[in-house]
């Protein structure tokens, strides 16, 4: 892969703010939240460990702080998991912690930058951008191309990332857009697809995937929550 997947990306200070948000919590924490919330979690699989997870996330804030370079990134992480005696990332699995943290991150500054009442005035609709090769879901492909006012409900599931490792963007356009690229702006969601040579299935993001983090505020009550949960998030609002 590109030593940066986010070369080509600037970096929103709404993204910054939204990764500091963040709270690191162990998997069987993270899996209790309610689904709404867990867009401002942070956990890997397997590693239970709260030190070590906010450790891992203070080197992918470092990203947004200072446009650090994945394969940076990657070799800070490893290093930091030795020195405490845990195996490092295998490539996979640190390319999967770094793109899907780093582009929700980046997402929900798209977002509050599309939905800007000035930006909005000019370029109303939103279309759903999936790289069309071999490894794009058939779902996230049955999306592409697809306009709708960014004002719509799709958007409040529909808002890349939508998988792991998903590489789907959402681009803004204007009337004079969608006329020049022969596109129609929908207001009806299709419940069925049919992807070329497949059965017709859902048309849903992938599970876990289904929220817009940019428009979900975290701000529970923290009544609803075991003390271990309230303690994690006390500690990290200290730190903010």
């Amino acid at each position: 892969m590109a030593d940066n997947i986010f070369d080509s990306l600037p970096l929103f200070e709404e993204a910054i703010k939204f990764f500091k948000d963040k709270v690191p919590l162990t998997p069987k924490e993270f899996y209790r939240l309610e689904q709404e919330y867990k867009a401002k979690a942070f956990t890997i699989s397997g590693i239970v460990s709260l030190d070590i997870l906010n450790d891992i996330l203070n080197e992918l804030q470092k990203v947004l702080d200072e446009g650090i370079t994945f394969n940076e990134w990657r070799k800070s992480v490893n290093d930091l998991l030795e020195r405490k005696g845990w195996d490092g990332l295998s490539p996979y699995r640190a390319d999967n912690v770094f793109r899907t943290n780093i582009q929700t991150a980046y997402s929900v500054g798209s977002w509050k930058r599309m939905n800007d009442a000035d930006v909005v005035k000019k370029r109303p609709y939103g279309m759903y951008d999936a790289v069309n090769d071999s490894r794009t879901r058939p779902t996230h492909l049955a999306m592409d191309r697809r306009v709708f006012p960014l004002d719509h409900p799709i958007w409040d599931t529909w808002w890349p990332p939508n998988g792991y490792r998903c590489r789907c963007a959402v681009r803004s356009l204007s009337e004079r857009d969608v006329q020049r690229m022969g596109l129609t702006v929908e207001t009806k969601i299709p419940e069925m697809v049919t992807p070329p040579g497949q059965l017709a299935r859902h048309l849903v993001p992938d599970p876990g995937f289904d929220q817009n983090p940019a428009k979900k505020a975290w701000e529970p009550d923290m009544s609803k929550y075991p003390d271990d949960l309230k303690r994690a998030y006390l500690r990290r609002a200290e730190r903010s």
